[in-house]
């Protein structure tokens, strides 16, 4: 990653295509929703109607997806239940000038804040905001406003129980799917491994995998354990293939590892297959069992490699471990071969505590705290969150408060405009920005030229609308030009449903658009959130996370519980997840120098080679047979704890006085011949990468 030029990430920005956002069958299913909520109000005699329930329809299918079906039924409910109270509280709130920009602003404030929740929650606060400025332009009576929110739940619930009706018929489809994608992924690792310094792979498709399986863990049927085995399998199988390849590298570097440096690279390509079996296999229900043999020609060449008393202690150790390790590997395999079989009836073996398979049991509680807890934590001028939903909210009012001011029609298309455009960096911002402007004047001109050529009666309006609606639906996830483009003519068209001249619909939505554009950008550009302010904490952050990933793998040598580690594990991927998209955002700002991200890109690259050291280390706690741990680990662990805990303070507190490494007996330790070789190997990559982290820290180069 390089530093790039404010107007070169801009348009990096604008052309983006993420052609993985685009689910055909999710698309079809929202559209069928969409245009049946519209054609109930065709047919009910009542455009107006069918306009409600429809915009209430396409709402919910924002918070539609491929994922479990119970998160998938939470969310979508929770989104039909927020988007009837918008509807009633714009519309009572809307007979009242000042009522109507307090809601509005209350709103985006509260949609800002989401942002510290995620994606997902902040998607939800803007789409509802919108919801709600919408049906504040349109005041009723409170009576006739509860109907019109109940019409708008209606069409979302609609929209949910298109989403969810095979959930009786394919209960684990989706749950298998995952899975499935999980071990062909991991097979594909197998015979692709990751470059030296690179961030551990797959771990954005572990952590979607655990935050999508959690509800299973109350869930103790069958078929629910062997889901949840699976995974925990997953886990230990990466962490098995990072360690084998990484042992393949050392023994290919001793001038008498050839065949066994072979010998590993055919165990891992026999792996790949086993692995891309057993991902074909899930999503079908079915699996076949791995052959206990697959790997014992391989490890006799490993048990045969060193023979001779000539052969160096440490290359014996060096095959000793891979030998392990390969074993584990197969043992891992098998395991979950059975279970994608469905041969074990408990997927837990008896050597897996059973707290492993109850550690999510209080997940929701947990988590409900935690988003309690990010979100008092933002509460803060110094949050970045707190000052864009401030920001947000700021100028939502403006926006509406400008809008009912003037006499031009649809003026709640500016406000609408800033909640849509407004974000808290400044590529998102202006490329949505630029994107909006753009494809609601495009949008526009289609729509004309649709309704103008095409409108011949309700039938072919509603055949334009679901075109759009699939459009939306299907591509726009994929690029947000598209999406604007598709959502601009479908305004347009719904508005002409209810008897409204297209040409004042165009007219009125494009000057507003620009205003409402303008504004977001002007505001912007008056109050920016630069990220470049936010980078050394998020850096900061995964350090703390991996300190106490290390402290949890560590302690496991000494005795405690393994579960223990899965949970920090946990946190140190989204640590991780938040300091890369960090150093991303950053490197597109306006004054960011190219020593700044070179910089940053070193720390990650450093903290990528200590992670690996760690979960090699992890990968080492699975095997059948742990070998006895130096009485010098828990000393040479309270050494990297200390080392940590300073690099995080140092990331966060840059004006400080600098501190002196602390690594204590990590760097005077040497390296000895006796039976811990290996692991003191481990710990000195530990060091290694301690070391060269502290150095780019302390030449405070990100400043």
């Amino acid at each position: 990653m390089t530093a790039e030029s404010p107007m070169r990430a801009l348009w990096r920005a604008l052309v983006r295509f993420e052609a993985g956002k685009i689910v055909p069958e999710v698309a079809v299913r929202n559209t069928i929703g969409f245009t049946l909520a519209v054609v109930l109000g065709t047919v009910l005699n009542s455009p107006s109607t069918g306009v409600v329930a429809g915009l209430g329809a396409l709402n919910v299918a924002y918070t539609d997806g491929r994922d479990p079906y119970l998160l998938r039924a939470r969310r979508m409910l929770i989104s039909a239940v927020l988007s009837g109270v918008a509807v009633s509280l714009g519309a009572i709130s809307g007979n009242s000038n000042v009522a109507a920009v307090t809601a509005a602003a209350l709103w985006a404030f509260a949609a800002g804040m989401l942002v510290a929740l995620g994606t997902t929650a902040a998607d939800l606060g803007v789409i509802t905001l919108v919801t709600l400025v919408v049906f504040a332009a349109k005041p009723l009576p409170p009576v006739q406003a509860l109907e019109t929110a109940g019409v708008a739940m209606a069409g979302g619930l609609l929209q949910a129980l298109l989403g969810l009706f095979l959930w009786p018929i394919r209960r684990y489809e989706p749950e298998r799917r995952i899975l499935g994608d999980i071990f062909t992924a991991l097979a594909k690792m197998a015979r692709t491994p990751p470059r030296t310094g690179a961030a551990p792979p797959m771990t954005t498709q572990i952590s979607d995998a655990q935050e999508a399986l959690a509800p299973l863990s109350r869930d103790h049927s069958a078929q629910a354990e062997r889901h949840v085995f699976l995974l925990v399998q997953a886990e230990r199988i990466r962490l098995s293939i990072l360690n084998l390849v990484r042992l393949r590298r050392r023994v290919s570097r001793h001038e008498e590892g050839g065949p066994a440096a072979e010998a590993l690279e055919r165990i891992l390509e026999n792996a790949a297959v086993e692995l891309d079996r057993i991902g074909s296999s899930i999503p079908a229900g079915a699996g076949g069992q791995v052959s206990g043999e697959f790997l014992v020609a391989d490890l006799a060449v490993l048990r045969t490699g060193t023979a001779g008393g000539s052969v160096p202690s440490f290359f014996s150790a060096l095959i000793r471990d891979a030998r392990q390790q390969a074993d584990a590997l197969r043992s891992q395999i098998g395991a979950a071969a059975s279970a994608a079989a469905g041969t074990r009836e408990n997927p837990y073996p008896a050597n897996v505590d059973s707290a492993e398979r109850d550690r999510e049991n209080q997940r929701w509680r947990l988590r409900f705290e935690g988003w309690r807890a990010r979100l008092e934590a933002n509460l803060s001028l110094e949050s970045t969150v707190f000052r864009h939903a401030l920001r947000l909210a700021i100028c939502v009012a403006i926006g509406d408060a400008i809008g009912r001011g003037m006499s031009l029609q649809r003026t709640y298309w500016i406000p609408m405009t800033i909640a849509i455009v407004l974000k808290p960096d400044f590529t998102s911002t202006f490329a949505r920005g630029v994107l909006r402007i753009g494809g609601t004047l495009t949008g526009l001109v289609i729509a004309t030229a649709l309704f103008h050529f095409f409108h011949f009666d309700v039938t072919t309006d509603i055949v334009l609308l679901a075109v759009c609606a699939l459009l939306l639906r299907w591509i726009g996830p994929a690029n947000y030009g598209i999406f604007v483009v598709a959502v601009s003519a479908m305004v347009v068209l719904l508005i002409a449903m209810t008897g409204v001249p297209p040409g004042e619909v165009i007219a009125a939505r494009a000057m507003n658009t620009v205003i409402g554009g303008s504004l977001a950008l002007i505001t912007y550009a008056l109050w920016p959130t630069w990220e470049k302010t936010q980078t050394s904490a998020a850096l900061a952050g995964m350090l703390d996370a991996y300190r106490e990933y290390f402290d949890a793998v560590t302690a496991a040598f000494s005795g405690t519980p393994l579960e223990a580690i899965d949970r920090v594990r946990v946190r140190g991927r989204l640590a991780r997840s938040n300091a890369v998209a960090s150093v991303d955002r950053m490197s597109g700002e306006p004054g960011v120098t190219p020593q700044q991200v070179a910089t940053l890109n070193a720390m990650l690259v450093h903290s990528h080679s200590f992670v690996h050291a760690a979960m090699a280390m992890e990968a080492r706690l699975y095997r059948k047979r742990r070998d006895f741990t130096p009485e010098w680990v828990p000393t040479l662990a309270a050494s990297a704890d200390r080392e940590l805990r300073a690099m995080a303070a140092t990331l966060r507190n840059p004006a400080g006085s600098p501190r002196r490494s602390r690594l204590g007996e990590i760097e005077a330790r040497p390296l000895t011949d006796e039976a811990d070789t290996l692991l003191e190997t481990e710990f000195d990559r530990v060091r290694t990468g301690l070391r060269s982290l502290g150095e780019e820290i302390a030449k405070r180069g990100w400043l």
